[in-house]
């Protein structure tokens, strides 16, 4: 049975100017998203997403105030309690544009407009890192969270893989080793593709908006370059690195190291949240 059906009502309440038939539904990983007209509706997949919906306000309301030069979704409601059913749910406002289509960045034009943009959007998370309103709201990285992290994955993830993927996860694990501990810049921590939204003007896009914040904090701008490279290349990666005067070695090894470690993420997340699909996912590659 879809949601639209489950909890329509619901959505019927808090998107009045919609018809529940005609919603689109997207899944996350931790959230699945109901857009509408001019708003979407987030409701968490398990009981962890759902404890967490706070926190992601208020990180929202804090990035909401910065000049990013690009939207972040805005909270407009939140609710969970008496009167909507005992559904947890978070209300945003919708961000207009798409992501990018596979085959956008076919013309060197294009390539260099969204290289550009990507530069601009790291040097302002890296100037939102300053703000001590910023720092007093959003989580930072914890001192040996990479160690924490292979320790986790070896008791939780390594029992659940085959011979071959455990010594793929410790390779992975290994490149974790002796990375710095960083907390100067706001981190996305899911910078992929999917949530970068962009308009189209005069046959070149432009960023109108970043979505799905669930993993902010102050922690290494390497993360969110892993996953621009992960979602559009090496080749494109270098181009953003180039242009934002990022080049350095350590960083570079910093990238891929975390860029590693993507899937396993994914499966300890999933497993701690009860998700057996996302941890399914996740694992793919290591059973």
């Amino acid at each position: 049975m879809s949601i639209r059906t489950t909890h329509r009502a619901l959505l019927s309440r808090l998107l009045p100017d919609d018809q529940p038939d005609d919603l689109a539904v997207r899944q996350g990983q931790f959230h699945v998203v109901v857009i509408g007209s001019d708003r979407v509706v987030c409701l968490p997949r398990t009981r962890a997403a759902a404890a967490r919906l706070p926190q992601r306000a208020v990180a929202l309301h804090a990035l909401a105030g910065l000049d990013l030069g690009f939207r972040t979704p805005e909270p407009l409601l939140q609710g969970g309690d008496h009167g909507t059913e005992g559904v947890p749910f978070l209300v945003l406002s919708r961000i207009p544009g798409e992501p990018l289509e596979t085959d956008a960045l076919d013309e060197a034009r294009v390539v260099d407009t969204v290289a550009a943009q990507y530069a601009v959007l790291l040097s302002a998370l890296a100037r939102a890192g300053t703000d001590e309103a910023v720092r007093a709201v959003l989580p930072r990285a914890e001192e040996g969270q990479w160690r924490r992290f292979a320790e986790n994955v070896r008791a939780e993830l390594l029992p659940l893989m085959s011979d071959g993927g455990r010594l793929r996860a410790e390779r992975e694990l290994a490149a974790l080793d002796g990375l710095p501990h960083l907390t100067r810049a706001v981190v996305h921590g899911d910078l992929g593709a999917e949530n970068v939204l962009w308009e189209w003007t005069h046959g070149l896009p432009r960023l109108s908006g970043v979505l799905d914040w669930d993993d902010v904090a102050l922690s290494d701008p390497a993360e969110d370059l892993a996953a621009i490279g992960a979602g559009h290349g090496p080749e494109f990666l270098e181009r953003v690195l180039a242009l934002g005067g990022r080049s350095d070695r350590g960083l570079l090894t910093r990238v891929a190291a975390i860029r590693g470690t993507f899937a396993l993420q994914q499966a300890l997340s999933a497993i701690r949240d009860g998700d057996e699909e996302e941890l399914a996912d996740g694992l793919a590659d290591y059973r």
